[in-house]
């Protein structure tokens, strides 16, 4: 398991980090992503780190802060030193009824982070994340109370989740205004089913030093290998009952058609494929796999000893390609004279 720095900061994490959303037993929709019992989830998070991950990510929301409370629970089983592992959590979505028991202002924030330290049961979060934009509070607002929650030690680093690059652009420059913390990662949907981040955020993030931290890197189960044009998956799987998140079907089976061949070459699973593909992209810092069982955990964690040539990473990379769009057909025109400067020179 390799490490990767955090952004723009010292923190080593590994290029893979457990997700938590599959923890608990809550009703609705959180039953359909995962009904998992504090034994179990015991035993994925030790496998995990057997197997050298050091990152876990949750967040208050999933299954109404049971996943919260049962991953510091399995964390504290464990008995791993608190400095030997890293754990995001995020705040933003409705945690209670009241009308400011959601989203990111300062009264939220201040009281979550210490409802997220009491669940987890620890004194500091690695990594406090925005779950998502709130269009009622202003952006200095939320950064000024991430800012304060880092100089009371509750928080080390913060990130950022599902925003658009403008904003992500807007907030680093009031963070830079005002001498705020910084964003030190993006957590956004990034898979080879879906790779719109590559338009802005990806660029973005390169040019910022921002981690990139990919959830759903097999599209909501859809490209686990149970599903095809001929197969809607198994009765009660997760995409059959929550149909996210939003997937062109048809890239994503002539994806899937792309890669089964190339599974069998290496004799793997599809869905070890699908995260061996993130993991060979270079802005990737460290890709979020959750699982129902160490079974498929395991699996999935196998993808970083997966070596594809540079033939399949090609072949994947066409079938998955963005249609060209403006202004990036504009961008790439008129950048054509200036870079062929450099590469006549070079030849």
């Amino acid at each position: 398991m390799r490490l990767k720095k955090l952004g723009n900061t010292g923190l080593l994490v590994s290029e893979l980090c457990l997700g938590t959303m599959t923890f608990g037993t809550g009703d609705g929709l959180w039953r359909s992503i995962g009904r998992l019992e504090q034994p179990a989830v015991d035993g994925i998070v030790r496998a995990a780190f057997d197997h050298g991950i050091n990152f876990v990510d949750t967040a208050d929301v999933y299954h109404a802060g049971r996943s919260e409370v049962m991953t510091g629970q399995a964390l504290l089983n464990l008995g791993i030193a608190r400095d030997q592992f890293v754990l995001a959590t995020k705040v933003h979505q409705r945690m209670g009824p009241g009308p400011n028991q959601s989203g990111l202002s300062r009264v939220h924030i201040l009281h979550a982070i210490d409802a997220s330290l009491r669940r987890l049961q620890v004194d500091y979060i690695d990594l406090y994340q925005l779950h998502g934009f709130d269009a009622l509070t202003p952006m200095e607002e939320t950064l000024g109370a991430l800012n304060d929650c880092v100089r009371a030690g509750k928080v080390r680093y913060i990130g950022v989740c599902n925003l658009a690059a403008w904003q992500i652009t807007k907030a680093l420059w009031i963070s830079d205004k005002h001498q705020y913390e910084r964003f030190q990662s993006v957590q956004a949907y990034y898979t080879i089913a879906g790779r719109d981040l590559e338009r802005e955020i990806v660029p973005l993030c390169n040019d910022q030093q921002l981690a990139i931290l990919p959830w759903s890197p097999l599209a909501g189960g859809l490209l686990s290998g149970k599903y095809s044009r001929d197969s809607q998956g198994p009765e009660g799987s997760r995409r059959a009952q929550f149909d996210f998140p939003p997937v062109d079907k048809e890239r994503a089976w002539r994806v899937i058609d792309s890669m089964r061949p190339i599974a069998k070459a290496h004799n793997v699973s599809v869905a070890r494929i699908a995260i061996a593909w993130l993991l060979h992209k270079a802005p990737v810092t460290s890709v979020i796999i959750g699982a129902k069982n160490v079974e498929q955990l395991n699996d999935n964690i196998a993808a970083v000893d997966l070596q594809l040539t540079a033939e399949q990473m090609a072949t994947l990379d066409k079938v998955s390609a963005l249609p060209n769009e403006f202004p990036g057909w504009m961008v790439e025109r008129l950048s054509a004279d200036r870079l062929g400067l450099v590469s006549s020179a070079r030849s």
